[in-house]
């Protein structure tokens, strides 16, 4: 596990639940999830949270980033008051959805209310400025939650703590416009918390103007890329080989659950008609789904019904699934920073994985660009790749 670094404060580490001094009935919660002793991410942040200061937190993928937060604003939430308290908005439904299961669980012995606003669900009541929601903790998707932000439906009022998870693509042009709309109706009493696995510096000059002295917990570049995944790649002379080889990989090794990164919608379609049509069993999901298609598609994931998942970079980040220990980049990510979002959908939580790199010749720059980026070096396959899914 990388250490961290933390900057302009001197922060306590806890390394037990039980010398954080936690409500004893989200204590039960950490504890029925299965947590036994915090992470390092945990042990620095999760109190800082709790004081109600604001931060800015990175951290690997797959090391409680997630329970981070959502355990210390659980302690921010008045559970005896009907109304919002706490928001956290993410970048796609799907990871709204995970953490809200996350923020659900570890509140299963409170009072406290969780509720999900993202696009494309229909909601069984009918919201309005006199009849506004009045759950304690709201997740959701900038476009959904600054929509009920602007119609009254979400009233700030008692607002005391804001969290933007996945900062860096939050803060980025993509979303940056409507995180500036929203926040023009969160109080500037409200408590801001940005969480991510990475953090360009671009990323954090944004902040300056959204955030008042927080603590800041950051990871040096040079350790991002995560211990227990080996990273490989192979060379093709031309783009129609990469089929050939997944078929080639499949037929060689045993792996429990694989994801499969394509760079655009259109090509996960052919690639998913590809495998199906050489019988494997393969799920696919992409943006231009609409949501009851993309739940049952990780549903069907999760129980391992399909043990390949085709996908856009619409779950590269957060997304949890126990077994995968193969991550195969069909097309490099375009930019650096998603590499790591990708390969750390497999190695969750310590755990072993495996990530490999499908590189043509004109991809070598990017595969440079990542080495350079994350000070690391990723190999060639070797002839005995079986070995690595021993």
């Amino acid at each position: 596990m990388s250490t961290i670094k933390h900057i302009n404060t001197k922060l306590d580490t806890y390394t037990s639940f039980d010398d954080m001094d936690l409500d004893e009935k989200i204590l039960r919660g950490i504890y029925s999830l299965g947590f036994e002793k915090p992470s390092a991410i945990q042990q620095k942040a999760i109190v800082p949270v709790i004081q109600g200061r604001d931060i800015i937190a990175q951290a690997q993928s797959g090391t409680g980033k997630t329970a981070t937060f959502s355990i210390g604003l659980l302690h921010r939430v008045d559970p005896t008051k009907n109304v919002p308290q706490a928001i956290v908005v993410a970048d796609t439904r799907e990871l709204a959805q995970q953490i809200k299961k996350v923020i659900s669980q570890l509140a299963q012995h409170t009072d406290i209310k969780i509720k999900t606003c993202i696009g494309g669900i229909r909601s069984k009541v009918q919201y309005s400025k006199s009849n506004p929601i009045r759950d304690h903790v709201i997740v959701g998707t900038p476009g959904r939650i600054y929509d009920y932000l602007s119609k009254g439906i979400i009233q700030t009022d008692d607002m005391r703590i804001f969290v933007i998870d996945e900062a860096d693509k939050m803060l980025s042009n993509e979303f940056l416009e409507q995180i500036e709309y929203l926040m023009k109706y969160i109080p500037k009493t409200t408590q801001i918390g940005l969480f991510s696995a990475t953090m360009p510096d671009s990323m954090l000059e944004v902040t300056n103007d959204l955030m008042n002295d927080p603590v800041k917990i950051l990871v040096d570049r040079s350790e991002l890329t995560l211990d227990g995944i080996k990273q490989f790649y192979i060379l093709l002379n031309k783009e129609e080989f990469k089929f050939d080889v997944i078929y080639d990989l499949y037929k060689t090794i045993a792996v429990t659950q694989c994801v499969i990164y394509c760079n655009s919608k259109k090509k996960v379609a052919e690639l998913s008609d590809r495998l199906i049509y050489n019988k494997f069993v393969v799920s696919y999901i992409h943006g231009d789904m609409n949501q009851e298609e993309r739940n049952a598609v990780m549903d069907e994931f999760r129980s391992g019904k399909s043990r390949i998942l085709v996908a856009t970079d619409i779950v590269s980040r957060g997304i949890d699934v126990q077994q995968v220990s193969l991550v195969i980049n069909y097309d490099l990510p375009r930019d650096v920073e998603t590499y790591i979002h990708r390969i750390g959908r497999s190695g969750r939580f310590g755990r072993k994985g495996v990530g490999i790199n499908f590189v043509t010749y004109s991809d070598i720059d990017q595969k440079n660009n990542i080495e350079k980026y994350y000070n690391t070096q990723i190999e060639q396959l070797p002839e005995k790749f079986e070995e690595l899914f021993v």
